[in-house]
C-alpha cells in the first residue's frame, strides 16, 4: 500500500508531543486517532522544589519522560521562584551533567534553560551506558524524578556500577479513566483499525485486553507498531506479533516503520 492511501490507525499516546506523530502520518496521506493511556498525578512537588534549588547537593540531573520535566515546571510556576531559577540556579545546573532520553524530553529540557545530552540514546539502557562513560563512584547524587512505573534498568545500572543516585516519586500514574469508553467509540464509528502503534509497555498492559475483546476474529489483521525495543518486548510478552518497532523514537520513524508495514 503506498502512502497516498489512507488507512485507519490507532496512537496510544502519553503526552501532547504525540501530537508530531499524527501529523507524521497525516503528511503521508494516514488517518491515525490519538487515544490518551494513562492519568497522571503529581506529588512531592515540594520535596522536588527543596532539591531543585539546592543544586550543590547533586551532581547532575536524569530525564526519562517528559512528564518528569513538567514536573519541575509545575515547582517554577512561583514568580519568586522563576526569577530565582533565571538568575543563576539554572546555571550551577548546567555546569552539570542534565541526562535525558529522547527529542521530546530533551525540548521540554531546553524549555526551562537546561542543556540536556543523550537525547539521541533512545532508551534508559543505552542512556545508562552514557552516563557510566561520563560519570564515576565519586560524584555527588544524580537527581532522577521519575515517575511510580518505572523501568528498573537504569537505577539498577548505575547502582551495580557505583554511581550515586537520588530517585524521587514526583508522579503517580494511572489507567486514563475514559480508555475503554475511547476504544469502543473508535471500534464502532470507524471499524477495526488498520495499525495500531504503542508507545510504552503501560499502553500495552492497559489497552490489550479490550483491543482483543473489540477486535475479535480480526485481531490477526492489525499492523501492530511499537515506539522502541522496549515497547516492542512488552508486545512480544503478550503474545501480540510486532510488524515494525521504530529504529528511534521519532514521528518520522515510527510512520516510516508503519508504512513499510502496510506495503
Amino acid at each position: 500500500m503506498g502512502d497516498c492511501v489512507t488507512m485507519n490507525f490507532i496512537l496510544f499516546y502519553l503526552q501532547n508531543s504525540q501530537l508530531l506523530y499524527l501529523q507524521e502520518l497525516a503528511s503521508r496521506g494516514h488517518k491515525a486517532t490519538l487515544i490518551p493511556v494513562l492519568s497522571f498525578t503529581f506529588v512531592s512537588l515540594n520535596t522536588l522544589s527543596d532539591k531543585l534549588f539546592q543544586p550543590e547537593r547533586h551532581g547532575g540531573l536524569i530525564f526519562t519522560s517528559p512528564r518528569a520535566v513538567e514536573a519541575v515546571k509545575m515547582c517554577l510556576e512561583d514568580d519568586e521562584r522563576t526569577e530565582q531559577w533565571n538568575m543563576d540556579i539554572k546555571d550551577k545546573w548546567n555546569a552539570k551533567s542534565i541526562y535525558v532520553v529522547g527529542k521530546a524530553t530533551a525540548a521540554l529540557v531546553e524549555n526551562l534553560g537546561l542543556v540536556p545530552l543523550g537525547e539521541d540514546t533512545g532508551t534508559a539502557d543505552v542512556l545508562s551506558r552514557l552516563i557510566l562513560e561520563r560519570e564515576d563512584a565519586n560524584i555527588l547524587p544524580l537527581l532522577f524524578p521519575c515517575g511510580s512505573i518505572k523501568r528498573e534498568v537504569l537505577p539498577s545500572t548505575l547502582r551495580e556500577n557505583g554511581v550515586p543516585l537520588d530517585t524521587l516519586m514526583v508522579y503517580q500514574t494511572a489507567q486514563h479513566p475514559d480508555l475503554e469508553k475511547n476504544l469502543k467509540n473508535h471500534f464502532t464509528q470507524q471499524g477495526v483499525p488498520d495499525s495500531i502503534a504503542f508507545f510504552s509497555p503501560s499502553g500495552v498492559r492497559f489497552c490489550l485486553e479490550t483491543v482483543r475483546r473489540l477486535s475479535g476474529e480480526q485481531l490477526v489483521e492489525i499492523k501492530f507498531a511499537a515506539i522502541g525495543p522496549t515497547t516492542a518486548e512488552a508486545m512480544t510478552a503478550e503474545g501480540l506479533s510486532v510488524s515494525c518497532s521504530a529504529d528511534k523514537p521519532t514521528a518520522e520513524h515510527l510512520a516510516t516503520g508503519i508504512a513499510k508495514a502496510l506495503q
